[in-house]
């Protein structure tokens, strides 16, 4: 997807001075993971609103710098030397998207010491300072699968549990507690067979492969959780194709094509969906609020829906709005899913 620049300044026709354009720079992770690319899409229609209202009111506007650093460990390096050249272009604001929680904090000390404000969004950058945090409530999206799948099942029945994990960034790791610690409290036995790593599709794809070398027998596996549809989409495509219909599986982002497996009834029971343009919003909104000197909450958590059969009809889809509260159609030890925004301090 190409980058959108905004900001083109239009000569005066009278004496008044035109509002300088804010500089904002924008480091992307992946476009090969279609939630990152819906974030992208509500970040930059954000973007587009504020030089709409910017037209008429005569308030700043925004161009943006955009850079996109790609999957893997050639992405990290790569977003490393981004955030390196977009600190030399020393823009108003900077909005990034990390992809590894430890490999930018080098890059966000230098840009503290330039006094540039960065905004994280999705993930953390661990060393240094944020301006503003935005992601979606991680943690929830993993506890209402975990108390999804408890419910499947007898208290008394000790589950046979595979990981598809990815310890790498934030948002995974609390996935994977919030879903652990679900079924905790919700008293499931079970027990995790084992664990494999995969966040996109390559990755998945090769995670189901073993999956089944591993778990040859049918009923030998019971429950899988992923820890998103980036990985997690392929890693169902193998073990549909291979009959595997009896694994119950938990996925979390909301992809249109784990809500079509929902539908159909495909391995996947529940899908945490992460209200994804609405999330690039408001990481925009922040970096637009820190520019212009206006209050923000530092630290923003954007609720995820829970998919399953029964709410389906409920679902909005990736770009919102965000519906109201509803009882949730299973049991839970916190009956009401509640959709609401939430600062942290």
């Amino acid at each position: 997807m190409a980058a959108l620049l905004f900001g083109c300044l239009v000569p005066s026709t009278n004496a008044e001075t035109v509002t300088k354009a804010l500089r904002i720079g924008v480091l992307y992770w992946s476009m090969n993971i279609p939630g990152q690319v819906a974030m992208r899409q509500g970040l930059e229609a954000e973007t587009a609103r504020i030089n709409r209202n910017a037209k008429s009111n005569g308030s700043a506007r925004v161009e943006l710098l955009a850079r996109v650093a790609g999957d893997g460990a050639a992405g990290i390096q790569r977003q490393i030397g981004q955030m390196t050249e977009l600190i030399r272009l020393h823009p108003d604001v900077i909005i990034v998207q990390p992809t590894d929680n430890a490999a930018l904090a080098g890059p966000l000390r230098a840009a503290n010491r330039a006094n540039i404000p960065v905004v994280a969004y999705d993930q953390y950058i661990s060393g240094g300072k944020l301006a503003a945090y935005v992601t979606s409530d991680n943690y929830q999206a993993g506890f209402l699968d975990g108390e999804y799948i408890a419910s499947l099942f007898p208290d008394d029945r000790q589950v046979g549990l595979v990981l598809v994990e990815y310890p790498h960034v934030s948002s995974t790791v609390e996935r994977l507690d919030g879903f652990l610690d679900a079924l905790k409290e919700n008293s499931q036995s079970f027990r995790i067979l084992k664990t494999y790593e995969a966040v996109q599709p390559d990755e998945g794809r090769r995670a189901g492969e073993a999956i089944l070398r591993d778990f040859q027998k049918p009923g030998s596996v019971n429950a899988i959780f992923t820890v998103n549809d980036g990985g997690g989409l392929s890693m169902v495509d193998v073990l549909t194709k291979a009959g595997r219909s009896e694994i119950a599986v938990a996925s979390i982002d909301g992809d249109p094509k784990s809500v079509a497996n929902i539908r159909a009834g495909r391995l996947t029971r529940i899908d945490s969906a992460q209200f994804c343009g609405p999330l690039g919003a408001e990481a925009m909104k922040a970096a637009y609020a820190i520019a212009t000197g206006k209050p923000i909450a530092q630290h923003t958590l954007v609720p995820v829906f829970p998919i399953t059969a029964d709410t389906l009809p409920r679902y909005p889809g990736w770009l919102g709005p965000i519906p109201q509260p509803f009882k949730k159609p299973w049991p839970a030890r916190q009956p009401n899913w509640e959709g609401n925004m939430r600062a942290v301090e």
